[in-house]
Protein backbone atom coordinates (compact mmCIF):
# COMPACT_ATOMS: atom_id res chain seq x y z
CA UNK A 1 0.00 0.00 0.00
CA UNK A 2 1.54 3.42 -0.86
CA UNK A 3 0.53 6.46 0.93
CA UNK A 4 1.18 9.73 -0.74
CA UNK A 5 2.89 12.04 1.80
CA UNK A 6 2.44 14.74 -0.57
CA UNK A 7 -1.24 14.43 -1.26
CA UNK A 8 -1.82 14.50 2.12
CA UNK A 9 0.14 17.95 2.84
CA UNK A 10 -1.89 19.11 -0.07
CA UNK A 11 -5.29 17.75 1.30
CA UNK A 12 -3.66 19.79 4.52
CA UNK A 13 -3.22 22.84 2.83
CA UNK A 14 -6.75 22.71 0.75
CA UNK A 15 -8.48 22.81 3.71
CA UNK A 16 -6.67 25.69 5.38
CA UNK A 17 -7.09 27.59 2.22
CA UNK A 18 -10.66 27.22 2.33
CA UNK A 19 -11.72 27.92 6.50
CA UNK A 20 -8.88 31.06 5.94
CA UNK A 21 -6.44 32.59 8.23
CA UNK A 22 -8.58 32.88 11.26
CA UNK A 23 -9.67 29.41 11.90
CA UNK A 24 -7.02 27.19 12.78
CA UNK A 25 -7.01 23.16 11.54
CA UNK A 26 -6.62 20.57 13.71
CA UNK A 27 -5.12 17.24 11.56
CA UNK A 28 -7.10 14.47 13.06
CA UNK A 29 -5.22 11.07 13.30
CA UNK A 30 -7.00 8.58 14.84
CA UNK A 31 -7.35 5.10 14.28
CA UNK A 32 -3.92 5.08 12.76
CA UNK A 33 -5.33 8.19 10.55
CA UNK A 34 -7.75 6.04 8.98
CA UNK A 35 -5.85 3.51 8.03
CA UNK A 36 -3.10 5.55 6.68
CA UNK A 37 -0.20 5.47 9.67
CA UNK A 38 -1.04 7.78 12.22
CA UNK A 39 3.10 8.33 13.12
CA UNK A 40 4.18 9.42 9.22
CA UNK A 41 0.86 11.20 8.84
CA UNK A 42 1.46 13.33 11.38
CA UNK A 43 5.17 13.75 10.52
CA UNK A 44 3.76 15.33 7.49
CA UNK A 45 1.29 17.38 8.96
CA UNK A 46 3.72 18.81 11.53
CA UNK A 47 5.79 19.84 8.87
CA UNK A 48 2.97 21.60 7.59
CA UNK A 49 3.33 23.68 10.57
CA UNK A 50 -0.13 22.15 12.15
CA UNK A 51 -1.15 23.28 15.75
CA UNK A 52 -3.51 20.25 16.61
CA UNK A 53 -3.55 16.74 16.19
CA UNK A 54 -6.66 14.98 17.65
CA UNK A 55 -6.77 10.99 18.14
CA UNK A 56 -9.85 9.03 19.89
CA UNK A 57 -7.83 7.72 22.84
CA UNK A 58 -4.75 8.24 25.70
CA UNK A 59 -3.16 5.24 24.01
CA UNK A 60 -3.29 6.94 20.64
CA UNK A 61 -1.99 9.99 21.94
CA UNK A 62 0.74 8.33 24.03
CA UNK A 63 2.24 6.34 20.87
CA UNK A 64 2.26 9.74 18.85
CA UNK A 65 4.08 11.18 21.91
CA UNK A 66 6.27 8.05 22.38
CA UNK A 67 7.54 8.19 18.91
CA UNK A 68 8.65 12.12 18.59
CA UNK A 69 5.61 14.10 18.12
CA UNK A 70 6.16 16.64 20.69
CA UNK A 71 5.01 20.00 18.77
CA UNK A 72 1.34 20.18 18.30
CA UNK A 73 -1.20 19.94 20.79
CA UNK A 74 -3.08 16.40 20.94
CA UNK A 75 -6.76 16.74 21.70
CA UNK A 76 -7.92 13.15 22.75
CA UNK A 77 -11.49 13.06 22.00
CA UNK A 78 -12.92 10.24 22.70
CA UNK A 79 -11.49 11.48 27.16
CA UNK A 80 -10.09 9.41 28.94
CA UNK A 81 -10.57 7.03 31.82
CA UNK A 82 -9.73 7.40 35.61
CA UNK A 83 -6.73 5.06 35.60
CA UNK A 84 -5.65 7.03 32.64
CA UNK A 85 -4.98 10.43 33.91
CA UNK A 86 -1.51 10.45 34.94
CA UNK A 87 -0.87 9.97 31.02
CA UNK A 88 -2.64 13.31 30.46
CA UNK A 89 0.28 14.91 32.24
CA UNK A 90 3.16 12.59 31.61
CA UNK A 91 2.42 13.21 28.13
CA UNK A 92 1.16 16.71 27.57
CA UNK A 93 -2.36 15.82 25.87
CA UNK A 94 -5.54 17.37 26.02
CA UNK A 95 -8.67 15.58 27.43
CA UNK A 96 -12.01 16.53 25.94
CA UNK A 97 -14.40 16.12 28.59
CA UNK A 98 -17.68 14.58 28.43
CA UNK A 99 -19.34 15.28 31.57
CA UNK A 100 -18.80 17.39 35.13
CA UNK A 101 -17.92 14.13 36.87
CA UNK A 102 -14.88 14.17 34.11
CA UNK A 103 -14.55 18.19 34.71
CA UNK A 104 -13.84 17.28 38.80
CA UNK A 105 -11.26 14.65 37.58
CA UNK A 106 -9.50 16.91 35.58
CA UNK A 107 -9.71 19.49 38.66
CA UNK A 108 -8.06 16.86 41.01
CA UNK A 109 -5.73 15.63 38.79
CA UNK A 110 -4.72 19.23 38.20
CA UNK A 111 -4.17 19.88 41.76
CA UNK A 112 -2.53 16.91 42.65
CA UNK A 113 0.29 17.74 40.30
CA UNK A 114 -0.33 21.18 41.55
CA UNK A 115 -0.44 23.09 37.73
CA UNK A 116 -2.80 24.09 35.49
CA UNK A 117 -4.67 21.49 33.37
CA UNK A 118 -6.33 22.61 30.41
CA UNK A 119 -8.96 20.23 28.75
CA UNK A 120 -12.05 21.21 26.12
CA UNK A 121 -15.65 20.26 27.35
CA UNK A 122 -17.65 18.39 24.37
CA UNK A 123 -21.41 19.98 25.10
CA UNK A 124 -23.77 16.99 23.14
CA UNK A 125 -25.70 19.20 21.18
CA UNK A 126 -27.64 15.98 19.61
CA UNK A 127 -25.46 13.50 18.19
CA UNK A 128 -26.22 11.31 21.56
CA UNK A 129 -22.96 10.10 21.99
CA UNK A 130 -20.41 11.28 24.02
CA UNK A 131 -20.70 15.03 25.86
CA UNK A 132 -22.54 16.67 28.72
CA UNK A 133 -26.26 17.36 28.57
CA UNK A 134 -26.48 19.37 31.63
CA UNK A 135 -27.13 22.92 31.72
CA UNK A 136 -25.07 26.49 31.49
CA UNK A 137 -26.12 26.18 34.90
CA UNK A 138 -25.05 23.33 36.12
CA UNK A 139 -21.89 23.63 34.09
CA UNK A 140 -21.10 26.95 35.69
CA UNK A 141 -21.30 25.87 39.73
CA UNK A 142 -19.11 23.07 38.46
CA UNK A 143 -16.59 25.32 37.27
CA UNK A 144 -16.92 27.62 41.07
CA UNK A 145 -15.42 24.40 42.60
CA UNK A 146 -12.47 24.35 40.06
CA UNK A 147 -9.06 26.13 40.53
CA UNK A 148 -6.58 24.48 38.65
CA UNK A 149 -7.98 22.81 35.18
CA UNK A 150 -8.66 25.23 32.64
CA UNK A 151 -11.45 24.88 30.70
CA UNK A 152 -9.99 25.93 27.38
CA UNK A 153 -12.31 24.78 24.52
CA UNK A 154 -16.21 24.54 24.35
CA UNK A 155 -16.89 21.47 21.63
CA UNK A 156 -19.09 19.17 19.84
CA UNK A 157 -19.90 17.02 16.52
CA UNK A 158 -22.43 17.29 14.41
CA UNK A 159 -24.56 13.95 12.99
CA UNK A 160 -25.61 14.78 9.79
CA UNK A 161 -23.60 17.83 8.39
CA UNK A 162 -23.85 16.41 5.11
CA UNK A 163 -27.38 16.02 5.09
CA UNK A 164 -29.29 19.42 3.42
CA UNK A 165 -32.54 17.60 3.90
CA UNK A 166 -32.38 17.65 7.89
CA UNK A 167 -32.59 20.79 10.08
CA UNK A 168 -30.38 19.03 12.48
CA UNK A 169 -26.75 20.28 11.93
CA UNK A 170 -28.92 23.80 12.47
CA UNK A 171 -30.85 22.53 15.47
CA UNK A 172 -27.36 21.63 17.01
CA UNK A 173 -25.40 24.46 16.34
CA UNK A 174 -28.08 26.43 17.53
CA UNK A 175 -28.58 24.11 21.11
CA UNK A 176 -24.48 24.85 21.19
CA UNK A 177 -24.63 28.75 20.51
CA UNK A 178 -26.85 29.07 23.62
CA UNK A 179 -25.13 27.08 25.93
CA UNK A 180 -21.73 29.04 24.74
CA UNK A 181 -24.24 32.10 25.37
CA UNK A 182 -24.81 31.45 28.70
CA UNK A 183 -20.91 30.38 29.47
CA UNK A 184 -19.79 33.29 27.97
CA UNK A 185 -22.71 35.38 30.36
CA UNK A 186 -21.18 33.73 33.20
CA UNK A 187 -17.89 34.49 32.41
CA UNK A 188 -16.37 31.38 30.78
CA UNK A 189 -14.35 32.95 27.75
CA UNK A 190 -12.85 29.56 25.99
CA UNK A 191 -10.35 30.42 23.68
CA UNK A 192 -11.42 27.44 20.93
CA UNK A 193 -14.72 26.73 19.71
CA UNK A 194 -15.31 24.08 17.16
CA UNK A 195 -18.11 21.71 15.82
CA UNK A 196 -17.15 21.39 12.46
CA UNK A 197 -15.29 18.26 10.75
CA UNK A 198 -14.85 17.63 7.36
CA UNK A 199 -18.38 17.40 5.82
CA UNK A 200 -19.17 20.80 7.48
CA UNK A 201 -16.28 22.68 5.68
CA UNK A 202 -16.83 21.07 2.70
CA UNK A 203 -19.94 22.32 2.20
CA UNK A 204 -19.28 25.58 3.89
CA UNK A 205 -21.19 25.49 6.74
CA UNK A 206 -18.96 28.68 7.78
CA UNK A 207 -21.22 29.04 10.78
CA UNK A 208 -19.73 26.35 12.30
CA UNK A 209 -15.93 26.94 11.80
CA UNK A 210 -15.70 29.06 15.03
CA UNK A 211 -11.65 29.37 15.72
CA UNK A 212 -10.97 25.84 14.83
CA UNK A 213 -11.80 22.93 12.79
CA UNK A 214 -11.38 18.98 13.08
CA UNK A 215 -10.24 17.78 9.41
CA UNK A 216 -9.97 13.64 9.32
CA UNK A 217 -11.94 12.55 6.27
CA UNK A 218 -10.64 15.35 4.13
CA UNK A 219 -7.00 15.07 4.42
CA UNK A 220 -7.05 11.08 3.24
CA UNK A 221 -9.07 12.66 -0.02
CA UNK A 222 -12.60 12.56 0.88
CA UNK A 223 -16.06 14.14 1.59
CA UNK A 224 -18.82 12.53 1.85
CA UNK A 225 -22.13 12.81 -0.62
CA UNK A 226 -24.16 15.31 0.00
CA UNK A 227 -28.06 15.02 0.48
CA UNK A 228 -30.55 17.22 0.03
CA UNK A 229 -30.48 20.54 -1.85
CA UNK A 230 -26.56 21.02 -0.73
CA UNK A 231 -24.39 23.87 -1.90
CA UNK A 232 -21.37 23.28 -4.13
CA UNK A 233 -18.82 21.47 -2.49
CA UNK A 234 -15.49 24.34 -1.43
CA UNK A 235 -13.09 21.68 -0.54
CA UNK A 236 -11.04 20.06 -3.66
CA UNK A 237 -8.91 16.76 -2.21
CA UNK A 238 -7.92 13.81 -3.35
CA UNK A 239 -7.28 10.08 -2.08
CA UNK A 240 -4.27 9.73 -0.63
CA UNK A 241 -3.59 5.77 -0.93
CA UNK A 242 -3.53 3.36 -3.25
CA UNK A 243 -3.55 -0.28 -2.60
CA UNK A 244 -2.43 -2.89 -4.48
CA UNK A 245 -2.22 -6.80 -4.13
CA UNK A 246 -0.05 -9.70 -5.91
CA UNK A 247 -1.31 -12.20 -8.19
CA UNK A 248 -0.37 -15.48 -6.33
CA UNK A 249 -0.96 -17.67 -9.58
CA UNK A 250 -3.12 -17.21 -12.99
CA UNK A 251 -4.82 -20.56 -14.79
CA UNK A 252 -7.71 -21.41 -16.95
CA UNK A 253 -10.59 -22.86 -16.11
CA UNK A 254 -13.45 -24.55 -18.45
CA UNK A 255 -16.66 -23.59 -18.32
CA UNK A 256 -18.77 -24.95 -15.54
CA UNK A 257 -16.08 -24.53 -13.17
CA UNK A 258 -16.85 -23.60 -9.43
CA UNK A 259 -14.58 -21.07 -7.96
CA UNK A 260 -13.92 -20.38 -3.94
CA UNK A 261 -15.80 -21.50 -0.72
CA UNK A 262 -19.66 -23.22 -1.32
CA UNK A 263 -18.97 -22.59 -4.92
CA UNK A 264 -21.07 -19.80 -5.51
CA UNK A 265 -19.53 -18.90 -8.80
CA UNK A 266 -19.65 -20.99 -11.82
CA UNK A 267 -17.73 -20.60 -14.80
CA UNK A 268 -20.16 -19.55 -17.75
CA UNK A 269 -17.20 -19.79 -20.18
CA UNK A 270 -13.91 -21.12 -20.36
CA UNK A 271 -12.10 -18.38 -18.48
CA UNK A 272 -8.92 -17.10 -17.32
CA UNK A 273 -8.52 -16.28 -13.34
CA UNK A 274 -6.16 -14.92 -11.42
CA UNK A 275 -5.54 -15.49 -7.47
CA UNK A 276 -4.56 -12.48 -5.52
CA UNK A 277 -2.53 -12.41 -2.44
CA UNK A 278 -5.16 -10.56 -0.35
CA UNK A 279 -8.58 -11.81 1.82
CA UNK A 280 -10.58 -9.96 4.19
CA UNK A 281 -7.83 -10.56 6.88
CA UNK A 282 -5.97 -7.89 4.58
CA UNK A 283 -9.08 -5.61 4.62
CA UNK A 284 -11.32 -6.79 1.65
CA UNK A 285 -14.94 -7.24 2.66
CA UNK A 286 -16.16 -10.63 2.62
CA UNK A 287 -19.45 -8.47 1.32
CA UNK A 288 -17.70 -8.13 -2.16
CA UNK A 289 -17.44 -11.76 -3.14
CA UNK A 290 -19.21 -12.13 -6.65
CA UNK A 291 -19.92 -8.02 -6.32
CA UNK A 292 -17.01 -6.19 -5.58
CA UNK A 293 -14.63 -5.36 -8.99
CA UNK A 294 -10.06 -4.43 -9.03
CA UNK A 295 -8.57 -2.96 -11.50
CA UNK A 296 -6.00 -4.95 -13.89
CA UNK A 297 -4.19 -4.50 -16.75
CA UNK A 298 -5.89 -0.97 -16.46
CA UNK A 299 -9.42 -2.25 -16.60
CA UNK A 300 -12.21 -3.17 -14.06
CA UNK A 301 -12.41 -6.72 -13.74
CA UNK A 302 -15.01 -8.90 -11.02
CA UNK A 303 -13.98 -10.92 -8.25
CA UNK A 304 -14.97 -14.33 -8.26
CA UNK A 305 -16.78 -16.48 -5.99
CA UNK A 306 -16.60 -16.07 -1.84
CA UNK A 307 -13.78 -13.95 -0.87
CA UNK A 308 -11.55 -16.01 1.72
CA UNK A 309 -9.26 -15.17 4.37
CA UNK A 310 -6.18 -14.81 2.53
CA UNK A 311 -7.39 -15.17 -1.21
CA UNK A 312 -9.26 -13.27 -3.05
CA UNK A 313 -9.89 -14.62 -7.39
CA UNK A 314 -10.56 -12.57 -9.75
CA UNK A 315 -11.34 -12.33 -13.53
CA UNK A 316 -8.74 -12.19 -15.75
CA UNK A 317 -10.31 -13.33 -19.22
CA UNK A 318 -9.52 -9.59 -20.72
CA UNK A 319 -5.78 -9.84 -20.37
CA UNK A 320 -2.59 -12.08 -21.48
CA UNK A 321 -0.31 -9.84 -19.78
CA UNK A 322 -0.23 -10.15 -16.06
CA UNK A 323 1.31 -13.41 -14.04
CA UNK A 324 2.08 -14.21 -10.71
CA UNK A 325 4.26 -11.92 -8.86
CA UNK A 326 2.06 -8.86 -11.24
CA UNK A 327 0.24 -6.10 -8.99
CA UNK A 328 -3.48 -5.79 -9.37
CA UNK A 329 -5.24 -2.14 -7.99
CA UNK A 330 -7.63 -2.42 -5.28
CA UNK A 331 -8.12 1.28 -4.45
CA UNK A 332 -6.69 3.27 -6.59
CA UNK A 333 -5.99 4.28 -10.05
CA UNK A 334 -4.37 2.65 -13.26
CA UNK A 335 -4.13 5.42 -16.02
CA UNK A 336 -8.49 6.38 -16.34
CA UNK A 337 -9.75 3.65 -14.44
CA UNK A 338 -9.71 4.42 -10.71
CA UNK A 339 -11.74 3.03 -7.79
CA UNK A 340 -11.77 5.06 -4.89
CA UNK A 341 -13.31 3.94 -1.03
CA UNK A 342 -16.44 5.71 -1.96
CA UNK A 343 -17.04 3.38 -5.06
CA UNK A 344 -15.76 0.42 -3.07
CA UNK A 345 -18.65 1.27 -0.30
CA UNK A 346 -21.16 1.67 -2.34
CA UNK A 347 -21.09 -1.80 -3.50
CA UNK A 348 -20.30 -3.20 -0.32
CA UNK A 349 -23.22 -1.67 1.47
CA UNK A 350 -20.96 0.65 4.11
CA UNK A 351 -19.13 3.79 4.13
CA UNK A 352 -15.58 5.20 2.97
CA UNK A 353 -14.27 5.61 6.31
CA UNK A 354 -15.59 2.29 7.00
CA UNK A 355 -13.44 0.76 3.69
CA UNK A 356 -10.13 2.46 4.82
CA UNK A 357 -10.05 1.82 8.57
CA UNK A 358 -10.69 -1.73 7.81
CA UNK A 359 -7.05 -2.16 5.91
CA UNK A 360 -5.40 -4.68 7.60
CA UNK A 361 -2.33 -4.03 9.81
CA UNK A 362 -0.60 -7.01 7.59
CA UNK A 363 -0.59 -4.51 4.21
CA UNK A 364 2.51 -2.78 4.10
CA UNK A 365 2.66 1.11 4.24
CA UNK A 366 4.96 2.69 2.24
CA UNK A 367 5.55 6.04 1.87
CA UNK A 368 6.03 8.38 -1.05
CA UNK A 369 5.76 11.43 -2.69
Amino acid sequence: MLVSREQIAQNFRNVRSVVGPNVEVAGVVKADAYGHGALEVSRTLVAEGVGWLAVSSVDEGVTLRSAGILGPRILVMGGFLPYEAPALLKWNLTPAVHSLDQMLQVERLARAADQVVPYHLKIDSGMGRLGTRSKAAEILATLGEMRQARIEGLMTHFASAADYGSNQTVEQLAYFHSVCRELRQGGVNAIHLHTSSTNAIGYGRIEGWHTLVRAGHALYGYVSPARGDAPPQLLDVKPALTWKARLMAVKDIPEGALVGYGGTFRAPRPMRIGILGAGYADGIFHRLSNRGKVIADGKLTPILGTISMDLTTIDLSHTTALGPGDEVTLLGREGETSLDAQQIAKVAGTISYNILCSIGARVRRVYGP
